[in-house]
């Protein structure tokens, strides 16, 4: 995919990332790449030859769980079981920012934006865990450029950044604790988040499920649009292959 331009970087995001600006980042076999599974659980391949599911399970110990959009479901004679197939939408934002500055807008409404790190993971990780946003492991921190609200020293909402293709960098974790959504956390720090991607010289784009209706609707509201659908498979590696 080296040469490819503009958007056609984000057909298949994740094997754009690790062949591209995070391949340092890759764990890599044959046909098939894949991020450290504390880091992210995606992994990519080229195309839909089913050979690559063979590569990808020698990257991969048996029960761990990989993520992989655009692909047709593992074979039945591979080493992989399909766990789950669902829709995902992915969103584009503009060349410009929306004109207003969400870090005043932040400091104006009296919110205590904090920058996270590694000492910051395990409340990260339990957010996670009470808001579901995505898939989130203990370093996926190390991607960088998470930012976060704290109301009486505890975390109540992030976003950040995760895959990095030519030109683009995504917007993920984005979420908000229950008690705490309507507030307009969640849409002022996904702008907060792109207007660093785009100081980078990068343009945001970010992944949704497609029946979240309200977080998609939310992410247009910002001024993303809809690029494509983006189906996504989540698939175990599994020790004896499965039998067709």
């Amino acid at each position: 995919m080296s040469g490819l331009t503009g958007t056609d970087v984000l057909h298949n995001p994740a094997w754009s990332a690790l062949t591209g600006p995070q391949a340092q980042l890759a764990l890599a076999h044959g046909r098939a790449r894949c991020f450290p599974l504390d880091l992210s659980p995606f992994a990519a391949l080229p195309d839909d030859d089913p050979a690559g599911w063979d590569d990808l399970a020698a990257l991969c110990a048996p029960g761990e769980v990989r993520a992989l959009a655009d692909v047709a479901p593992p074979p039945a004679s591979s080493a992989w079981e399909t766990v789950q197939r669902f829709d995902g939408v992915q969103l584009v934002g503009g060349e410009a920012a929306d004109g207003g500055d969400p870090a005043a807008e932040l400091a104006a409404a009296g919110w205590d934006v904090v920058r996270l790190g590694t000492a910051d993971v395990p409340e990260m990780l339990d957010l996670v865990r009470r808001t579901e946003p995505g898939p989130f492991g203990p370093r996926t921190v190390d991607f960088g450029g998470f930012v976060g609200v704290r109301v009486d020293g505890a975390l109540v909402a992030m976003a950040g950044r995760r895959l990095r293709v030519p030109g683009w960098t995504e917007v993920s974790g984005v979420c908000t604790a229950p008690e705490l959504r309507g507030r307009g956390l969640g849409g002022l720090l996904t702008r907060l988040v792109s207007a660093e991607v785009r100081a980078l010289g990068d343009r945001p784009f970010l992944h949704a499920v497609a029946g979240n209706v309200s977080a998609v609707r939310l992410y247009e509201a910002l001024g993303f649009t809809l690029r494509r659908e983006l189906p996504f498979t989540v698939a175990r590696r599994v020790s004896p292959p499965v039998s067709p």
